[in-house]
């Protein structure tokens, strides 16, 4: 159970760092609220994202591609 737990606070932190990144980059409040923390019955985390529109989705692959500032 605490496996379950570790990974659905990962997740949940996960989620919170994806919906900030998406707000900075204007996404719409509907990508925002549609984004969803998930756990597998092992522990592992992951974050639901659905459909986004291509042009968001464009810009997503932009800041992932772009060098971390520091």
């Amino acid at each position: 159970m605490q496996t379950w737990r570790d990974g659905r606070g990962e997740a949940a932190e996960a989620t919170e760092a994806l919906r900030a990144a998406l707000a900075a980059l204007g996404a719409p409040e509907r990508v925002l609220t549609a984004l969803r923390p998930l756990v597998t019955n092992k522990g592992v985390a992951y974050v639901y994202v659905g459909m986004v529109r291509a042009e968001l989705a464009e810009q997503m692959a932009e800041a992932m591609k772009a060098p971390a500032s520091t």
